[in-house]
């Protein structure tokens, strides 16, 4: 098992909590990182109850506000050396990502702690400049008592399509559609989803008709958006023995989706019997995000946030993807472990390019933790 070093390391200030490479051509050189924190403002002083004769007259604690930087970093890809070039504040940020559509500037949508989606496209003033985020539009798409938990982009497989569209989690436990209307984004399709908080919200890549999800009620559903959404295709608790953080269905692959949860595994399943798992690898920690190798050469890689235990490169076995996978420890194989964080292992992505670059060509990945707010890059 390889322990890489780090090539870089960044204070983010804010706490860090999610990170992702930009996949369009001739940007791939760029990243973002979001940060989430709570406000250290005191709330305001309240009455004690037990000390006075009319209890209502007590005043609400004051609500604490969550505040959010995000990071855009551009990176030489083949040292793995980056640097900031643009730092903005917003409410903050749960989740960030690239939409893969090539028409245009690149953009990305980031889900934020106000129930709401803000959308920026990378742009240059002229072709030798730098380029930078400008807002584009910022959407709400829930009552900002609501925290938007995930998003994922419905075009990962489709870069020549300008049509994208996201599904997102919220805090009560809803999911949402947000499509283009008339050259905006709108929530076309909301329903309740968990008994509690739904952790994250993914497509499949092949079929823009289904979505998945998963939350803090440890169960993983299925759902088809041609039908009644309050009736999922499938549910299944019985696989999980603690929350579901984390859902990828392949990229390179139809059929086989990866779900982390807090129980420290990490399961591959196939979609035609999503009741039981093809693969179950333990890797520790409980696991927060799973990223697919973005090159068919690796589809075996899976990368990943353990949260407690740094972060990861699992190797599933030759059978799980296409084939007949094996039983007990043959399933899968952690065959990188970065350590280097100090704190929860949160944000973690692939680099997008297709250089090589690093010791015998392996990719560039930007890994992020929570409380030491650090921001790394090394190679896996």
């Amino acid at each position: 098992m390889s322990t890489p070093s780090t090539l870089t390391a960044f204070d983010t200030i804010y706490p860090a909590d999610s990170v992702e490479f930009c996949p369009h051509p001739g940007y791939t050189d760029y990243f973002v990182c979001g940060t989430y924190k709570l406000d250290e403002e005191k709330p305001e002083e309240t009455v004690d109850p037990a000390k006075e004769d009319d209890s209502d007259s007590a005043p609400a604690p004051k609500p604490q506000k969550r505040i959010g930087k995000c990071w855009l970093m551009h990176t030489d890809e083949a040292s793995g050396q980056f640097k900031p070039v643009q730092t903005f504040e917003l409410p903050a940020v749960l989740d960030l990502k690239w939409s893969q559509s090539r028409v245009g500037s690149p953009r990305v949508a980031i889900a934020d702690a106000l129930g709401r989606l803000s959308f920026y496209s990378l742009q240059r003033e002229s072709e030798n400049s730098e380029p930078g985020l400008i807002q584009d539009q910022v959407l709400q798409c829930t009552s900002p008592n609501n925290i938007c938990l995930s998003l994922d982009w419905s075009d990962k497989l489709l870069p020549d399509s300008d049509d994208g569209k996201i599904i997102t989690s919220i805090s009560d436990g809803s999911l949402a559609v947000v499509e283009q209307v008339h050259g905006e984004f709108a929530v076309t399709k909301t329903w309740h989803a968990h008994t509690f908080e739904p952790w994250i919200a993914a497509w499949n890549y092949w079929d823009e008709n289904i979505v998945y999800s998963g939350g803090d009620d440890s169960t993983w559903k299925g759902w088809d958006l041609r039908e009644d959404p309050y009736s999922p295709i499938f549910a299944n608790k019985r696989s999980f023995e603690g929350g579901v953080t984390t859902i990828q269905a392949h990229i390179h692959r139809q059929h086989y989706v990866a779900v982390g949860s807090y129980d420290e595994h990490v399961r591959i399943f196939d979609t035609r019997n999503p009741m039981k798992p093809l693969s179950t690898v333990h890797v520790g920690g409980g696991v927060w995000r799973v990223k697919w190798h973005p090159s068919a050469q690796r589809e075996n890689d899976l990368l990943l946030a353990c949260m407690h235990d740094g972060f990861k490169v699992v190797r599933l076995s030759s059978g799980t993807i296409g084939g007949n996978p094996s039983s007990g420890s043959d399933e899968g194989e952690i065959v990188t472990s970065f350590k280097d964080h100090d704190s929860l292992a949160y944000g973690v992505d692939w680099s997008r390019s297709d250089k090589e670059g690093g010791p015998h060509s392996q990719t560039l990945v930007a890994s992020c933790s929570f409380y030491d707010h650090s921001l790394r890059t090394w190679f896996a």
